[in-house]
């Protein structure tokens, strides 16, 4: 537990899409994610989709958006226990991988160690860069 936040720990992630439909096959029937919460109308749709675990995706339909070149989110990751079976899923749907899966150990300052870590990275349908992470210390 976080001694500032309590019950803390990331919530969601927010993204804008110009793409609503798109962006909702790739979050809903590629990755199983559902609606938890859905407001406002088209042409601005808003939705938070859970993607398991107390983590959200929430995106927010924008047709005039442009994205900043690189933007300062660099990519955001999803915890998942089936790595290689979502990276066939992603794959069979179409969409663009861009770090097949592969296994990486990331160096450790802590007296834990190193932590060996399975993932994979894909281009979404908005161009957001993310991450799928499996592994048993994080």
């Amino acid at each position: 537990m976080n001694p500032i936040l309590g019950g803390g720990g990331l919530h969601h992630v927010c993204l804008k899409t110009r793409d609503w439909d798109a962006t909702m096959r790739f979050y809903q029937e590629t990755l199983g994610c559902t609606v938890k919460v859905a407001w406002r109308d088209a042409p601005a749709r808003a939705v938070m989709l859970d993607a398991g675990d107390g983590n959200y995706i929430e995106v927010f339909e924008d047709l005039a958006y442009q994205g900043a070149a690189l933007g300062v989110i660099n990519h955001f990751a999803v915890r998942t226990t089936r790595l290689d079976a979502v990276a066939e899923r992603v794959r069979a749907a179409g969409y663009k991988i861009t770090v097949e899966p592969r296994d990486v150990t990331i160096p450790n300052k802590t007296p834990v160690g190193p932590v060996p870590v399975r993932i994979f990275f894909c281009e979404g349908p908005n161009g957001e860069s993310v991450e799928f992470l499996q592994n048993t210390l994080t």
